[in-house]
């Protein structure tokens, strides 16, 4: 397992690999975030919300507890975080 930092320590994350994808679980702080993607991502909401601007929409979403999204490998999204929350992230093939 491998943690990971990023925003000065407001969004981290613990590597490590399920029985079939490479995952992380973490929590991000308020504030807002663009992440880019390398693979396929999907990320689920453990506790807490996201509201998120997908690529290609210009309506931000906000997803909850047990609600998922998924982004595709090569794409940049956003993240505003209003409360600390807990997300579950696997990768698919890049």
């Amino acid at each position: 397992m491998r943690i990971n930092e990023y925003f000065d320590g407001k969004v981290i994350s613990i590597s490590m690999k399920t029985a079939t994808l490479p995952a992380t679980v973490g929590v991000m702080q308020p504030g807002d975030y663009t992440f880019s993607t390398e693979r396929l991502e999907t990320m689920k909401v453990i506790s807490g919300a996201l509201s998120v601007l997908l690529p290609g929409s210009n309506d931000w979403r906000i997803y909850h507890e047990n609600e998922e999204f998924e982004v595709a490998a090569g794409e940049k999204f956003a993240v505003k975080v209003l409360q600390d929350t807990a997300y579950f992230c696997t990768y698919g093939q890049k």
